[in-house]
């Protein structure tokens, strides 16, 4: 996807990455609404409202999951957070990262140094894998981030989901947190 920079940032600026707050999440929904309506980096055909996101950043947050903002002079440009991969317990070690970035502020660093932020705290945390799950296989952008930030190839699911009147393929690609399967959970002693 291609976006002109807003002029209003220098491309040298660098995003300043916090915790998200509730105060933020306004800015979160327009953002997340633009990919929900436009593209099929999210399967969501409907964008979710403010008090939804409200929801989902309260149970990831109370998980002690991060859930970050850029900022470009003062105004949220991108998020990202991780999130459990799956319920059932033998996952608990495994998360999913999202992350997504205004169109106004693509190609300005924004993704990979929110990426690479969550990908630390995480590290930091008990989780040994992260996993992303990119809507459709055509999204080279964020495959090429991922990929950058030690994520391989794990696999597609092809068709997995059907929007915008076409078929849509789900990239799967991972990387090793911290130690990753090289020792036991309990060994971090954490």
């Amino acid at each position: 996807m291609t976006s002109t920079l807003d002029p209003r940032h220098s491309p040298s600026q660098a995003p300043l990455i916090r915790t998200a707050t509730d105060a933020d999440l306004p800015a979160v929904q327009a953002i997340y609404a633009y990919y929900v309506l436009h593209t099929a980096s999210t399967f969501e055909e409907v964008p979710p409202t403010v008090n939804e996101l409200r929801t989902r950043w309260s149970a990831l947050s109370a998980a002690g999951l991060p859930y970050l903002v850029a900022e470009l002079d003062g105004d949220v440009a991108g998020y990202c957070y991780a999130a459990p991969y799956r319920s059932r317990p033998a996952y608990r070690y495994t998360i999913e990262d999202s992350v997504y970035v205004a169109p106004h502020a693509h190609r300005r660093g924004v993704g990979r140094t929110l990426l690479d932020t969550l990908i630390e705290r995480c590290a930091a945390g008990p989780w040994r894998q992260m996993i992303a799950v990119i809507g459709d296989g055509t999204n080279t952008g964020s495959i090429t981030l991922h990929q950058r930030l030690g994520f391989h190839h794990a696999g597609t699911l092809t068709a997995a989901g059907y929007k915008f009147g076409r078929w849509i393929d789900s990239v799967l690609m991972q990387r090793a947190l911290g130690p990753g399967a090289s020792t036991r959970p309990d060994a971090l002693n954490r």
